[in-house]
């Protein structure tokens, strides 16, 4: 008796693999990769067609041009017979400097503030409120024109300048007193570079005895004890000392002496400081609150003062809920810093988009701004992610 034919075992293993879910997923993936290649190389074609009809070509050799324009804030020796390139790196120096300030004093601000937030008595704890509710609703945009317009174009000029101690504010900024290198000056960096190699292999040698031995030890404050007392011996035997300070006075129509802050440099710096202090109170209120009330009864069970609660038992353990999000507040305050445009201060968007009215090269000027805030950001996110990976909490 002859038996009906089945069907081959190769068409049920094709059926059997298109209907395999994980199949689906990886082409799924494979077509979606392929038209994002399909549109990325096709906005390529379109661009490299505009730019030939323009009789423009990629390529950043302009940038050993000279640039013709000059900057009134250089922290670098710039002139405007200097190039393209030079002008660049005064705009990445303004930006990481004006970056770094406002993330030291923004999160100093912003810890007193969410500190103040928590505060019993009812004064300080309104006026925090009221400062971080106005912070966090007001465009940083209108913050910064305000503080540029309202308060340092309308200062004094430099003959009526407004003196507090050393420090004088006026319509050309604020002037204050700065050191000024002398010729021991170049030995002593040297000298300061020894010292943190030394406060970093002392870091090390006491992070092994603390693995060996098993008893804790401050680690961190043993490495910066090193440097300090290195750093104070080498300014202490040097014939002379290498930076002398210099106090800025009124000379005519300006200042002589110490060093001139830029109104636009002070107005953008304290505009980012103080909307990003707003936010920054906001997290470490919330990382205060999360921490657990019996840790708190604890303490005072044990007799330490609510400061010392604060500083000993709230705040380190508060800090792994901190971490996270503050981390988010540098990266928008380094990136915010770019609306110094706006008030006219040459960071480096400033600068690139000077370069871009000037040469025509918006593509290549736009791909290097867009390269050093990626790299600035991923460092920031590299330097967090580590503190956060040392204060996090290790299940044993």
């Amino acid at each position: 008796m002859e038996t009906s034919p089945r069907s081959p075992a190769p068409l049920r293993l094709s059926r059997a693999f298109w209907r395999d879910e994980r199949f689906i997923q990886i082409a799924v993936q494979i077509l979606f990769l392929a038209l994002v290649i399909w549109v990325g190389s096709a906005a390529l074609r379109n661009m490299l067609t505009s730019l030939r009809q323009q009789g423009l070509a990629l390529g950043f050799d302009f940038l050993n041009s000279g640039a013709g324009f000059d900057i009134s804030d250089a922290l670098i020796a710039y002139s405007s017979s200097d190039t393209f390139a030079r002008a660049l790196q005064v705009g990445l120096l303004n930006t990481i400097v004006v970056s770094l300030l406002g993330i030291v004093l923004a999160t100093l601000l912003g810890i007193v503030v969410g500190v103040a937030r928590l505060s019993s008595n009812w004064l300080v704890n309104r006026m925090a409120w009221v400062f971080v509710e106005i912070m966090r609703n007001v465009p940083l945009l209108v913050l910064l024109v305000f503080i540029y317009t309202a308060f340092f174009l309308k200062l004094p000029r430099a003959r009526q300048a407004v003196n507090i101690g050393p420090v004088y504010l006026s319509n050309r900024g604020v002037a204050v007193p700065w050191g000024e290198p002398t010729d021991t000056w170049s030995l002593y960096m040297s000298i300061l570079v020894g010292a943190l190699i030394a406060g970093a292999l002392v870091g090390f040698a006491m992070h092994r005895w603390q693995e060996q031995s098993g008893r804790p030890r401050p680690l961190v404050w043993f490495s910066l004890l090193t440097i300090a007392v290195i750093a104070m011996v080498g300014w202490v035997v040097l014939p002379q000392p290498p930076l002398i300070l210099s106090y800025p006075e009124i000379a005519g129509f300006n200042f002589q002496g110490g060093r001139v802050l830029s109104p636009e440099f002070m107005a953008l710096l304290i505009g980012l400081v103080l909307y990003t202090a707003g936010f920054i109170g906001e997290v470490v209120r919330a990382g205060i609150q999360a921490v657990p009330k019996g840790q708190v009864e604890a303490a005072r069970a044990l007799g330490l003062t609510p400061s010392r609660t604060l500083r000993l038992v709230v705040f380190p353990q508060a800090l792994r809920l901190i971490i996270p999000p503050m981390t988010n507040q540098y990266l928008n305050l380094t990136k915010n810093s770019t609306l110094a445009v706006a008030i006219g201060y040459p960071d480096l968007f400033a600068v690139s988009g000077t370069i871009i009215n000037q040469t025509g090269r918006a593509v290549e000027m736009i791909a290097v701004v867009m390269a050093v805030y990626l790299i600035l950001s991923l460092l920031t996110s590299l330097i967090m992610n580590w503190y956060n990976r040392r204060v996090r909490l290790v299940e044993r």
